[in-house]
């Protein structure tokens, strides 16, 4: 049976002193809470910090990241391995993101390279799909969201995906304000998963299939109630420990039901 992760995408946000205070406070908003794995993503100079507070906390928070490079060492200036996130505790490893594919350029085929590389670590990839405003409106939700898909699926089979985890967030619904309706988003997830069934029931059975774009407590009940919604990645209320703790305890009293 498939179990919610909720993961707080920190982005470009933060300081040594908002980390603290945050995690802090998270740890303390979701004592006793079970059913779901929450994650944090903290920009890459803060991941030791938050590793530190998480481990002086005894908090099973897990720690993630926003990238990773294709290699371990090497002179490639700027960029960190997946052998040092791993070294620091980090494991679920946000790749695909829109703003990574539309700042630096990065292809279908280039995220599948990092997907291939994270598992080869031993890594979680948080494989982040979806389309645009003018795609979703010329229809082509799915064909996008296969697309990128289909990239680590041609590049390592289709059960690479599993103990992965697939992101659904719609361009045009990531720090907008805007959000598909949870009616929309379960059709996507479902969409997707059939995708993915048509390669394999089993491997689609159990992927972890989030939604993330303008989650926020008002309506993450909504989202959570649909079968195929397996958590959400989220983005400007995770920097809120009341807010991001309520939508965790949201999708862990959904699957509960």
């Amino acid at each position: 049976m498939r179990h919610p992760v909720v993961m707080g995408n920190w982005k470009l946000n933060g300081s040594k002193e908002m980390v603290v205070d945050l995690l802090t406070s998270l740890n303390a908003e979701l004592e006793g809470v079970t059913g779901v794995d929450v994650a944090v993503a903290p920009p890459a100079l803060f991941i030791d910090l938050a590793e530190r507070t998480l481990t002086d906390a005894g908090s099973q928070i897990i720690l993630g990241a926003q990238n990773t490079d294709l290699n371990n060492s090497g002179a490639f200036t700027g960029d960190m391995s997946p052998e040092m996130l791993k070294e620091f505790g980090a494991s679920h490893i946000i790749i695909g993101h829109s703003e990574r594919r539309q700042y630096h350029n990065e292809s279908d085929e280039f995220v599948a390279k990092k997907f291939a590389f994270l598992k080869e670590n031993g890594l979680t990839p948080v494989l982040c799909i979806g389309e645009s405003e003018a795609q979703n409106e010329a229809g082509e939700t799915v064909s996008v969201c296969a697309r990128q898909i289909d990239a680590v699926i041609n590049l390592l089979g289709v059960e690479a995906l599993n103990d992965a985890i697939i992101a659904y967030e719609p361009i045009w619904a990531i720090g907008t304000g805007k959000a598909a309706t949870a009616d929309d988003a379960q059709r996507t997830h479902a969409q997707i998963r059939a995708h993915i069934a048509a390669k394999s029931e089993d491997v689609a059975k159990n992927v972890v299939i989030q939604y993330g774009g303008s989650v926020k407590p008002e309506n993450a009940v909504a989202y959570f109630a649909q079968p195929d919604i397996d958590g959400a990645l989220v983005g400007g209320a995770a920097l809120d420990a009341k807010s991001f703790a309520t939508i965790a305890k949201a999708a862990a009293e959904a699957k509960k039901a």
